[in-house]
């Protein structure tokens, strides 16, 4: 992931925690609040919950890549964090995909969702 598609100040995972709209599923949690620039910023949080580095890693890579798939569809714009739970752990690709996406929807991030 390109180096201004992430985030990685603490304050802006702070601001999206306090002021963000968010969706929460078994799996995972994702928030969302609107940025100032022309594109979005991605963060994933994994935590020690999930297992050992290997684990979480694996976890991260996938949920990038469900992000890079997902980039051109969603509207830009908006700052995105999503937090993996210990349920994600063994799921197979497509459905995390699935799961990301229906979360996109709810909150509006799909370009075809209007808003």
């Amino acid at each position: 992931m390109q180096r201004r598609l992430r985030l990685t100040r603490s304050e802006d995972f702070e601001r999206l925690r306090q002021t963000g709209q968010s969706r929460s599923h078994a799996w995972l949690v994702m928030n969302v609040a609107a940025n100032q620039l022309p594109h979005n910023r991605y963060g994933i949080i994994t935590t020690k919950k999930l297992g050992k580095a290997v684990q979480r890693n694996r976890i991260k890579r996938q949920l990038r890549e469900v992000l890079r798939l997902l980039h051109s569809q969603l509207r830009q714009g908006y700052d995105v964090v999503i937090i993996a739970r210990p349920g994600i752990m063994g799921q197979p690709f497509h459905a995390i995909q699935r799961i990301v996406e229906q979360a996109c929807h709810k909150l509006m991030l799909l370009s075809g969702d209007g808003g």
